[in-house]
């Protein structure tokens, strides 16, 4: 593979030059639309913008903010003068912000307003009361030493805070010469960004991953779905994760193609969107597809021009998957796995797989990682299909966690492998599956039970819209299976009916001991379902009251 030796800054300005009145960023709800050189000069703006406000390269600085059209501005703008980007989860609360604030050491936050039931600016200001008596650019917060500046991305004007509009019109009217300057010194292996894993279990830990790390996964994923500058992508998913950014922005600006972006999820939308740009790739979690299949009006839009996209995040049922391929068109579509901390992809299926390799697979490493399934004891490799856990060395490896030296050397051996905490198996054809997560893993009396062989069997019952399997505190057993159930509207079914299903079918310890009938499941902002919730959620209602 020849990587791509650049920044972020460089390949934007490479394919603005190549096609300046292509689109490259399109909102097709408010026909606004940015071509590659309307954008390039957007970037070039703010950054010039952030500089005259006092950010400095090696700085951090955050965007706290749903997929609003200036979210990339950000992001292209520090890249170019060497700042690192802290991705913040659009659903934290105060207590979440507070770390990632202190932990990050960031210098500046951008943010919206706030987003559904979270006011982004009184959480900030309840977080940092200085900002009502302080002089914009000079915050002087106890609690947040190194915070200095705050910058609204919106319209209306906030005390404390500097306007997006402001640092635009700034840049406009700022010699490009420092910007440059600085833009020479950058190299493709400084840290761009920083994501803060989802953090299911624990304090969420920053993963700096670097202009090499992102460039190149992004190219390979575009590179597996044959992707041209022709393609236009439908992007749903939050560009603060690794789906939207990565797998999103890094695909699409490596081959000059098109992003057709949305605030957040709506399945209406994403119908709509698909159908006025002819979009000819969609992205989502199953649970996003799953919805769009399932929408009333879902008949009356022309999905024709789709031909690939991404699903990931969990295991697909194979009957999504065929519906997928069938009513959506989606013939090509393709299946990732991976973690932030490998930038994020290691495996995926190729555009021309078959069916069962899409559904039963999350395919072949891409083109420079290495990945191997590992005893996680021993260490040691394990044969074609003996269960271990992934690894993978390469481009692709994070830099580390920001000052946790202890953490990324547990999570990085003394070999360059890095350690995902997730089960899988190598078929002989080089295709890898998926079996559970270390600690997802259901123990009973002994046995080992894997979530996602119960969960695959019980998407074959009739009436089953979606199933979670996870693990129910036993005292006899140390753990029961539990089996947490959305089903089609207008279906009803009780728990016998669930375990008359599953005898004979499946083995004896393997049938559910418990089900439950949901409306929903407990999702992080990126749409990963979290299974330690529902665990808790199993406990309680299981316990003697």
């Amino acid at each position: 593979m020849d990587f791509i030796e650049k920044t972020l800054g460089e390949v934007l300005r490479e394919k603005t030059l190549a096609h300046p009145d292509h689109d490259f960023l399109v909102y097709s709800d408010r026909s606004l639309r940015f071509t590659y050189a309307d954008f390039d000069k957007r970037v070039d703006d703010f950054a010039k913008g952030l500089l005259s406000m006092g950010i400095k390269k090696g700085d951090h600085v955050g965007i706290w903010a749903t997929n609003v059209p200036d979210w990339n501005t950000v992001l292209f703008a520090c890249a170019r003068i060497g700042v690192v980007l802290v991705t913040v989860n659009t659903s934290y609360k105060t207590h979440e912000l507070e770390y990632v604030l202190k932990q990050s050491d960031m210098v500046c936050l951008c943010l919206i307003d706030g987003w559904r039931d979270s006011d982004y600016v009184g959480m900030v200001n309840e977080l940092v009361p200085e900002l009502k008596t302080s002089q914009r650019g000079h915050i002087n917060s106890e609690k947040f030493p190194f915070l200095k500046y705050l910058v609204h991305v919106g319209q209306q004007k906030h005390r404390g805070m500097f306007s997006f509009n402001e640092l635009l019109l700034l840049g406009q009217h700022t010699d490009s010469a420092q910007l440059r300057e600085i833009e020479a010194s950058l190299d493709t292996n400084d840290v761009v960004n920083m994501q803060y894993t989802s953090g299911t279990t624990g304090f969420p830990k920053g993963v700096m991953l670097t202009h090499r790390n992102i460039l190149n996964n992004g190219f390979g994923i575009g590179e597996n779905m044959n992707f041209t500058e022709k393609d236009i992508v439908c992007l749903p998913v939050p560009l603060f994760h690794c789906f939207g950014l990565v797998l999103g922005m890094m695909a699409i600006l490596t081959h000059g193609a098109t992003a057709a972006l949305l605030e957040w999820f709506d399945p209406l939308l994403v119908l709509a969107t698909i159908q006025k740009e002819k979009c000819t790739a969609s992205y989502g979690v199953p649970t996003v597809f799953i919805a769009i299949l399932n929408h009333p009006m879902f008949k009356m839009f022309d999905l024709s021009s789709l031909r690939t996209g991404i699903m990931a995040g969990s295991p697909c049922p194979i009957e999504a998957m065929r519906q997928v391929i069938d009513l959506m068109h989606m013939k090509e579509v393709t299946i990732c796995y991976g973690l932030t901390e490998s930038s994020p992809v290691m495996t995926q299926t190729r555009y021309d797989d078959g069916l069962i390799v899409k559904v039963e697979t999350v395919g072949r490493a891409l083109p420079g990682v290495e990945v191997t399934i590992r005893d996680p004891v021993a260490g040691e490799e394990c044969a074609d299909g003996e269960t271990g856990e992934f690894c993978c060395r390469g481009y692709n490896t994070m830099k580390g966690y920001y000052k946790m030296p202890e953490a990324t050397a547990q999570c990085i051996d003394k070999n360059g492998w890095l350690h995902s905490g997730d089960l899988g198996v190598k078929n002989a054809d080089g295709n890898f599956r998926v079996t559970g997560r270390i600690k997802d893993m259901i123990i009973r009396g002994g046995e080992n039970i894997s979530p996602k062989e119960i969960e695959d069997f019980l998407y074959t019952m009739p009436g089953v819209k979606d199933v979670q399997v996870a693990g129910v505190a036993s005292e006899k057993y140390g753990e029961e299976v539990g089996a947490f159930i959305i089903l089609q509207p207008d279906v009803t079914m009780t728990e016998e009916d669930v375990l008359d299903y599953c005898r004979g079918k499946i083995s004896r310890f393997k049938i559910p001991k418990y089900v439950f009938f949901v409306d929903s499941y407990p999702l992080t902002a990126s749409g990963k379902i979290q299974k330690y919730l529902l665990r808790e959620m199993g406990n309680k209602l299981t316990r003697p009251q």
